[in-house]
């Protein structure tokens, strides 16, 4: 049982080592002795990155909702499981104990059997962070749906494609949502989107606003008297480990973004035992991660992580300043969370306001501060260890990806040491490495270089849907047998990892990986412009924003600049959504290329960022001239 809940640092590393000498009986040993298995693996694990092929707990059978509900309602059926905690503070909480999440997951698997989706059928769930959302992933999963949870700040357009790219059956959406102040008409998204879905027969919408909408015929039924209608019991579908359970989609480099797939049995096992030892969970905890569903945050530390372990998760619809700056901090105070996670953009926007929010409410209930997203400077670091633990809560500085399905290098509270900036140590059975430019090993520590992993962990995912060779050459193309992580990072003197940003044409701006080439495709569509590049430049509350750099189409006409930023705006809006908005765009007569014709982003991004002391050398370039006229007038 030791291994299960790690509580010091010596133990830690006594962990670890078993874990790396021997994976198999020890990923066999937590996977045994934690879940309930209808039958068990023929094998633990099976890989070869060559191909890349990954199996754990082969040829075992189970269900995962049976882990997250059922075997949980004997000995804490009246627990509550999620705690609802609306966008309005007057509205009230809502406490959903195991049993009822019982009867819900139960109902709402039944209304998608009755509407035709069986084990294997792709769902998309576009919904705002309200019950509904966490009850419809386990409902599919109740059934062997698969499910695919979009964002509910996409626009039609990026939702229509993630919707045709997995070819789902069915939409799960509401009539509009909260933010704020605002209200967000979703389903009139969802329209827009599905005029471009012939996949999609059946859309079922959740009432959150109470809006009047659109009903399509045939199509789209009201969610709540199909539950009413529908029976409580409903048998959990035995599925293989290696079955899919989710697709979660991801933003590339270039073009599409990538459909990873999650199975069923590793991601179970190492959610879980990551959730357990990187928050500490106690029986009596309150739990509260802030991110929201529709990204793998969610899906990991909000619903399957923390419901496998019994806990009691909570669910926040609202933002971090409706109605005012205090709101997380009343959160904490009302409903006494014990484990805070969240992302250092929000704490950068906290930390630039009165200290008054922070003051005015009790905090004390807080054991384990964590974060997620993107590394966190150390200046948020210090204000969120000082004003929100009281220097007692040890901060978690959580560094994974949608890719990985769980948390990959973190400290252990109260074990790790922390450092602020530093990821610290690998998590449990993760072997990293970092390579150098010729894909050798860099031995020892004080170096950097570009961070992969050596070897398989349960719950990484399997392949990108529809596409296993895109899988295989972004992820074990670049250095051989491993998997790369597509991030830099260094290691320092006593073995921490820093992760030092990522290496390819990803930027994390407040949290989200946004991939240049999408933005770019959609700028270009602008009938003035004739060719686009965006970069990152540091930001002090999103981390990065994006910068654009565009060259105008000689058009006859003079149009007014201001206008042409709006409209481009407008558009990357629609194709992608708000959060990929440009804060900078500068117009230019050229962009600085190699002679093959590749655009120098180093340079640009050099130039946004204004450290301009050193170039390098740009009289190698196509049109180095080009170099100076964008400083001469960069914003």
């Amino acid at each position: 049982m030791s291994n299960y809940h790690i509580k010091h640092l010596e133990e830690y590393f006594q962990v670890y080592r078993k874990s790396v000498d021997n994976p198999e009986s020890f990923w066999e040993e937590i996977a045994e002795e934690h879940f309930m298995w209808r039958k068990k693996w023929n094998s633990v694990l099976n890989w070869d990155f060559t191909k890349p092929a990954v199996s754990w707990f082969e040829g075992a059978q189970l269900n995962i909702t049976e882990n997250c509900i059922d075997r949980h309602l004997h000995t804490r059926g009246d627990k509550t499981a999620i705690l609802f905690e609306p966008n309005d503070p007057k509205e009230e909480a809502t406490h959903i104990s195991y049993k009822e999440l019982y009867k819900r997951v139960n109902k709402f698997a039944n209304v998608l059997k009755a509407q035709g989706i069986s084990k294997g059928d792709r769902v998309c769930i576009y919904l705002p962070m309200i019950p509904e959302l966490a009850i419809a992933l386990l409902a599919c999963a109740r059934i062997g749906a698969i499910h695919s949870v979009v964002f509910a700040g996409f626009s039609a357009t990026a939702l229509a494609t993630r919707i045709n790219d997995s070819d789902c059956k069915m939409v799960i959406t509401s009539d509009g949502s909260y933010r704020g102040a605002k209200t967000i008409d979703l389903k009139s998204i969802v329209d827009e989107g599905l005029e471009n879905c012939s996949c999609v027969k059946t859309v079922l919408v959740a009432k959150r606003i109470n809006s009047s909408i659109n009903m399509k015929e045939g199509r789209d039924h009201w969610l709540q008297p199909l539950l009413d209608d529908a029976s409580a019991e409903c048998a959990p579908e035995i599925m293989n480990a290696e079955d899919p359970l989710f697709i979660l989609y991801t933003s590339g480099s270039t073009g599409m973004p990538k459909g990873m797939v999650h199975t069923t049995g590793g991601y179970m096992v190492y959610t879980a035992y990551t959730f357990k030892n990187v928050f500490q969970y106690k029986e009596d905890d309150v739990y509260w991660c802030t991110a929201d569903i529709g990204w793998i945050t969610g899906h990991s530390y909000i619903v399957y992580g923390p419901l496998a372990n019994g806990a009691t998760t909570v669910m926040s619809e609202g933002v971090p300043n409706y109605p005012d700056w205090g709101r997380f901090w009343e959160i904490v105070e009302k409903h006494k969370i014990t484990q805070f996670y969240t992302a250092p953009t929000a704490i950068r926007a906290l930390a630039k306001e009165n200290l008054s929010y922070v003051e005015t409410y009790d905090l004390s209930s807080l054991k384990v501060l964590g974060t997620v997203g993107e590394p966190i400077n150390e200046e948020a670091w210090h204000w969120y260890n000082d004003n929100i633990g009281k220097k007692k809560s040890p901060i978690v500085d959580t560094w994974w990806q949608t890719e990985t399905g769980g948390i990959m290098i973190t400290p252990i509270p109260f074990s790790t040491p922390t450092k602020p900036t530093y990821a610290t140590l690998p998590f449990i059975g993760i072997q990293p490495a970092l390579m150098d430019e010729n894909g050798q090993e860099i031995q020892g520590n004080q170096v950097d270089g570009r961070l992969c992993i050596k070897f398989p962990w349960p719950s990484m995912a399997r392949t990108i849907w529809g596409n296993h060779q895109r899988y295989k050459e972004t992820y074990f193309s670049a250095f051989e047998n491993m998997y790369f992580t597509g991030d830099g990072a260094l290691r320092d003197e006593v073995g921490y990892y820093r992760i030092t940003g990522r290496v390819d044409d990803v930027i994390i701006v407040s949290g989200h990986n946004l991939g240049t080439a999408p933005i770019e495709d959609a700028i270009n569509e602008h009938p003035a412009v004739a060719e686009s590049a965006i970069v990152g430049f540091p930001h002090d509350i999103k981390g990065n924003a994006l910068y654009g750099y565009v060259i105008l189409k000689e058009t006859g006409e003079s149009r007014d600049p201001n206008n042409v930023r709006k409209e481009i705006n407008q558009i990357i809006t629609e194709h992608i959504g708000p959060i990929a908005k440009l804060d900078k765009i500068q117009f230019t007569s050229g962009l600085p290329k190699t002679r093959s014709g590749k655009i120098m982003r180093r340079i640009l991004r050099k130039i946004a960022s204004n450290e301009t002391e050193n170039l390098g050398d740009t009289s190698t370039l196509l049109n180095p001239d080009v170099v100076q006229e964008i400083m001469d007038n960069v914003l």
